[in-house]
């Protein structure tokens, strides 16, 4: 059927006021570009601009989605439900539980919004087949999506979403997709509130993570906390506010829910934009620490207070290998490092960690970009009975887990963590910065960067593959760098998934070249080992420099 068809289709059969509305306003362009495809699924399930068609979120699509899923775990299966702050999120977590109670199934749905490793939570607590949380993550404000979970509480496996996909492939948009309202669900019994008491365990359970052991800690620090319009707020003040963090002040402009996010556009705590009002907040207040999470609170951004009284912010790497120096040292020290510990990091990570981790005895498991993947080892870590031996879980891009509670990044984690570390070294006169110093002295300098290179037009792609298939042809040098080891995940390494990835180790560190699945770009990660920073910048210049002209000469072919 082409887009035209589809798109008269949905004129006739779309009942929904705001969707028939939207569709008879749309010139030929705009009902191309929201008809020419379905929005694609996949292990983080859907994402898109909200608006009417086959490809935007909308009621329709999410029923869709509900019920394709519905139709993979079968009868007897339940699911757990969270939203977020985002426009339509609350509408959209209704229709999806509309459906699967429509199915027969059991459904829990936070009576809020909630941020989402509350679901991955909730779902192990509860014992569900599956878990839904309506998010777009970071993304603009025009966006919503729909993340799946397992009944292990990780995001599900790129197998599990291909058979979702096929059924969800199979089903008539119209036609196939059971419904129920909403309020008959919960009056009927079906659809049922998660109980407060889930969220009381889960704080109790971030807050055992706590490695103080009874050492001291200056927990009257200045924190300034921004929630950037999102769920962090209620769990990330009361997580503070019962582990004895009560000198918090809340950037007011950002702490309400707000799916418009009116002062941060892309509220993604990983750039300068949206931390601004946080930063201006914490020199009025001559706050210790800036943190924001965003708006499911997966992630966590942090500034801190540099010697001249000016705040700098801290790299997702950073702050990754800070908690980690923290909590192997503390568990060291107090005899509570258990007999075979664990710290897991995705390939993209700064490759500092694994020598941090050597240090402590720790050993260093690499899997692939993407949270998922750590929770993957920890279910593993899980089924050989070795839970407990998971200490630590990072990635670049701002997320952390030091528990086994989820297996997802977890901001409300981070939060808790990185003020109890803060404290800490408060509390010995010790900076964030001066102790981030004495790893760089005892480990030696790093640098970890990220650069993105866009192929446009139909040829972008093929011009891509063009690119990694050159990198792939020379293994001995980059940048007159020596080649001492190249990684192609696309054969599988270490009983990894095969992905088009390349991992260069050289001599001055290792490059990472990840292209996009969806999209003609290609990611490059640097990792750099110097003497110092301007080293580090001069080698780093040297490198994308070499890189370019490749994509340059592979993108005129």
């Amino acid at each position: 059927m082409s887009w035209k068809d589809e798109y008269r289709r949905w004129l006739n059969q779309a009942t929904a006021p705001e969707i028939h509305a939207q569709l008879e306003k749309m010139n030929e362009a705009e009902a191309e570009d929201a008809f020419y495809r379905n929005l694609a699924f996949g292990t983080g399930g859907l994402r898109g601009i909200i608006g009417a068609g086959t490809n935007r979120m909308n009621n329709y699509v999410v029923a869709k989605a509900s019920q394709g899923l519905a139709n993979y775990l079968g009868s007897g299966a339940s699911v757990v439900i969270g939203y977020d702050s985002r426009i339509q999120s609350d509408t959209f977590a209704k229709v999806a539980a509309g459906v699967f109670a429509a199915n027969g199934m059991d459904v829990w749905i936070w009576r809020e919004l909630m941020p989402v490793p509350l679901v991955s939570y909730a779902v192990r607590t509860l014992g569900a087949s599956a878990g839904v949380m309506i998010t777009a993550s970071h993304n603009p404000s025009e966006y919503n999506g729909y993340k799946v979970y397992g009944a292990d509480g990780c995001q599900i496996t790129t197998k599990a979403a291909a058979a979702v996909l096929a059924e969800i492939d199979a089903l008539d948009i119209f036609k196939d997709v059971r419904n129920m309202a909403f309020q008959d669900g919960v009056n009927n019994g079906t659809i049922r509130y998660i109980d407060e008491s889930v969220l009381t365990s889960y704080i109790e359970t971030v807050r055992q993570e706590s490695v103080l052991f009874q050492d001291k800690a200056q927990k009257d620090i200045s924190i300034v906390y921004s929630p950037l319009c999102g769920t962090g707020r209620k769990p990330i003040l009361r997580i503070l506010r019962e582990s004895g963090f009560t000198n918090v002040t809340v950037v007011k402009e950002e702490e309400e829910p707000d799916g418009r996010f009116p002062t941060c556009p892309y509220p993604n705590p990983e750039i300068r934009e949206a931390m601004e009002l946080g930063l201006l907040y914490a020199k009025r207040t001559n706050a210790d620490l800036l943190l924001a999470t965003d708006p499911d609170c997966d992630r966590c951004g942090i500034a801190v207070k540099t010697p001249q009284n000016d705040y700098q912010l801290l790299s997702g790497n950073e702050v990754g290998l800070l908690l980690l120096d923290y909590i192997c040292s503390q568990r060291k020290r107090h005899g509570k490092m258990p007999a075979h510990p664990v710290m897991v990091k995705t390939i993209v990570t700064m490759d500092l960690a694994e020598r941090i981790a050597a240090h402590y005895g720790v050993e260093t498991v690499n899997v692939l970009t993407g949270f998922k993947f750590i929770g993957e080892v920890i279910g593993k870590l899980e089924e050989e009975n070795r839970s407990d031996d998971y200490i630590f879980g990072f990635e670049e891009s701002y997320g952390y887990l030091s528990g086994t509670y989820v297996r997802d990044k977890d901001a409300v984690n981070a939060v808790f963590m990185i003020c109890e570390m803060v404290a800490f070294y408060k509390a010995q006169g010790v900076s964030l910065l001066e102790r981030l110093h004495v790893l760089y002295e005892t480990y030696g300098y790093c640098m970890n960067s990220l650069h993105s290179y866009d192929f446009k037009g139909s040829s972008g792609m093929a011009a891509m593959d063009s690119v990694m298939a050159a990198l792939r042809a020379d293994t001995s040098h980059i940048a007159g760098w020596k080649v001492l080891r190249m990684e192609d995940y696309s054969t599988g390494i270490n009983r990894l998934p095969k992905s088009n990835v390349l991992k260069y180790y050289t001599e001055f560190g290792s490059l990472t070249v990840r292209p996009s699945g969806t999209e003609p770009k290609i990611k490059i990660y640097i990792s750099i080992t110097a003497k110092n920073r301007a080293e580090a910048e001069t080698i780093e210049h040297t490198v994308c420099c070499d890189i370019e002209n490749q994509i340059i000469m592979n993108d005129k072919k």
